[in-house]
């Protein structure tokens, strides 16, 4: 896929809630992410220059958020909202990710239903295995997306 829009199109967040940096490859149930690990990221810590790897699951979300701004944008839509319900065995190689790391972010969709999604996840830099995870993850209709937003203000 040569025109991928840039990540802030892709993702429903603003700065400096977007952790990731770009997509490479967006296919039908999958994406390729990338982000290099700098001081912008809100998570730096500038005492050990790096990110926890925890973080990794975030980079996970976004980039699946990413596959889904993707589709929507194909279809002229505005990036949908979406929800990161849990994640499981998430396992990290790693204690953080150091600055000027490159990280490839890969996620697949397993199964979807009814705007509920499994995805598998990971992480790797240069061509090395770093985390790993499944996600799950639910995108409400625009309706579905009012009910709640009425129900909150209740």
């Amino acid at each position: 896929m040569t025109d991928i829009p840039s990540i802030d199109v892709l993702l429903p967040h603003d700065a400096p809630m977007i952790f990731i940096d770009r997509a490479i490859k967006v296919e039908d149930e999958s994406i390729h992410c990338q982000v290099t690990i700098s001081e912008q990221n809100l998570f730096f810590d500038k005492e050990t220059q790096s990110i926890p790897a925890y973080v990794g699951i975030e980079f996970m979300a976004q980039s699946i958020a990413a596959w889904s701004g993707y589709h929507a944008h194909q279809k002229g839509k505005e990036a949908p909202i979406g929800f990161l319900l849990g994640s499981r065995r998430y396992q990290a190689q790693c204690d953080e990710f150091s600055v000027g790391q490159t990280l490839d972010i890969f996620a697949e969709q397993l199964m979807e239903d009814n705007g509920m999604a499994v995805f598998t996840a990971n992480i790797k830099c240069a061509g090395e295995p770093l985390a790993q995870c499944q996600l799950n993850v639910y995108v409400p209709t625009q309706e579905k997306l009012q009910e709640m937003k009425t129900r909150s203000q209740s």
